[in-house]
């Protein structure tokens, strides 16, 4: 078997080589970075890369592990940030130009917990604008390329943390996920990604796109880098406001290949029309292999409200976005685009130019929803919908220990195919959006290949399930190789 890359390790792998002394931390992240340089030009995963911050802490981080002897698990190991969370003096520009030089003056909070274990940030990775897309394209800078066929989308909008995992130029990455923003690109490419229940994760320092939605998460190359990372991460934070106050478990104690007796069902509504057949051909070799590995499988399970969770997504997100991006008025912070006569023109002036057209669109659609008259039509009527669609969820987890579907319903697609039909590319998320709206943990592993591009399985949990959620992954990564399978420009 070839020896792997220093690029190329997980995190625990790389944390035994740093315990043992085998590896420094600057031979880690040197690694990441020669490996930026080699592939970045093809793939477009970073829209910063703060070298010199990096080699600076890899450097004090090998003299603390000397010093005293401590290795934490997420000690000296290089991660990408997806560039919507907020890092003291490295600057966060959202994927668009209203903030293309904006540098915070402070942490998110999972950035503070990343740092508390003195992991190593190498830079922060493209999205779409303000989160905004499920392809990568909507970025200000430049579209974001799969790793597996540089001509199709990595998905997205975290699709910049999903390509630099996938290909190498960071050991794990943080993303943030709206309506699977993080689960559907870890699908595409080939890497494992995990949305948390609702407020177990701080959101303080994440530039907000919908509020009620968004959670951040991690990319990982297996599901023990996840948990690792979620043991991080995790916890109550008194400056989110939707954070819960709970003790946060050990989730790699729950990292066993047994899950004999476990129920899970399969449901139909995830089946939808216009999945392609190598899609449900993966997703069944998938259920077999659990099914194999002693888990009750059930092809019956049914959540009929699904079919209006797109719809009612696209009111409630649009809806809080069009609240939470007022405030880029060009007038405190950001981009201002001069030459208005007065404040009114010069706000509308900066909205029009410093906006792209998605972000625009969806502004227009939340105002619409929000406005006198409209109200009681659309949002308050999605959000009776998003009631009805947890209340399913809560009825099927009476029955089953966790849902299995894909991640998406169709492999990577081309770039620029769906750019001028946003509805097709909203359908993107068709698998995703309903577990979202409930505020349901979800992880997405990789499940399979179709036509040689990567499939991934979703298993979904009841509300801070994540320890069963981590345990059903893990059995299933360590019963076939998916995980272990890197794209062609792996060892160009």
């Amino acid at each position: 078997m070839q020896a792997k890359e220093l690029y190329e390790l997980t995190i625990h792998e790389a944390h035994e080589l740093l315990k043992r002394r085998q590896i420094s931390s600057l031979e880690l992240t040197k690694a990441v970075l020669k490996r930026i340089a080699e592939v970045e030009s093809k793939v477009h995963a970073c829209v910063t890369v703060v070298e010199d911050i990096a080699l600076e802490e890899a450097e004090k981080v090998d003299n603390h592990i000397k010093t005293t002897g401590e290795v934490a698990p997420l000690t000296g190991i290089p991660a990408l940030i997806k560039d919507a969370i907020c890092t003291k003096a490295i600057r966060t520009t959202c994927g668009s130009r209203m903030l293309e030089d904006f540098v915070p003056p402070y942490d998110a909070t999972v950035i503070e917990k990343l740092k508390a274990q003195k992991a190593i940030v190498v830079g922060k990775t493209n999205l779409d604008e303000f989160a905004m897309g499920s392809s990568t394209e909507h970025s200000a800078f430049f579209p974001t390329r799969n790793p597996w066929d540089l001509s199709r989308v990595p998905g997205g909008s975290s699709g910049g943390s999903a390509v630099a995992v996938s290909a190498g130029e960071a050991i794990y990455a943080l993303g943030s996920d709206t309506g699977g923003s993080i689960r559907q690109p870890a699908g595409f490419c080939n890497v494992v990604a995990f949305r948390p229940t609702y407020g177990l994760v701080s959101r303080f320092g994440l530039v907000a796109f919908a509020s009620s939605l968004d959670q951040i998460g991690p990319v990982t190359r297996d599901v023990t880098d996840c948990a690792l990372v979620m043991n991080a991460m995790a916890g109550y934070d008194p400056r989110d406001s939707t954070s819960v106050p709970r003790p946060v478990p050990d989730y790699t104690r729950q990292l066993t290949a047994s899950i004999k007796g476990l129920k899970l069902g399969i449901p139909r509504e995830y089946l939808v029309e216009g999945m392609e057949d190598g899609v449900r051909t993966a997703l069944e070799a998938a259920v077999a292999k659990l099914r194999e590995l002693g888990a009750e499988m059930d092809w019956g399970a049914s959540l009929p409200h699904t079919k209006y969770a797109l719809a009612a997504y696209y009111i409630l997100a649009p809806s809080e976005a069009s609240a939470n991006l007022a405030r880029y008025d060009g007038v405190k912070y950001g981009f201002s685009e001069p030459g208005g006569s007065g404040v009114i023109e010069t706000t509308e002036r900066t909205r029009q130019f410093g906006f792209g057209p998605e972000v625009k669109r969806r502004i227009m659609l939340g105002t619409y929803a929000l406005s006198a008259g409209y109200y009681d039509a659309y949002y308050l009527k999605a959000q009776k919908v998003r009631t009805l669609i947890k209340q399913e969820f809560d009825r099927a987890f009476e029955r089953y220990d966790a849902l299995i579907t894909p991640t998406s319903p169709t492999v990577p697609f081309r770039l620029g195919e769906r750019l001028e039909d946003p509805v097709q590319m909203y359908l993107s998320d068709a698998c995703t959006l309903p577990v979202s709206i409930a505020g349901m943990p979800a992880i997405s592993i990789p499940g399979g290949f179709a036509d040689n591009l990567p499939v991934g399985m979703q298993i979904i949990g009841k509300p801070f399930s994540e320890e069963t959620l981590l345990r059903i992954a893990f059995a299933y990564e360590q019963a076939t190789d998916w995980h272990k399978r890197r794209p062609p420009l792996s060892r160009e």
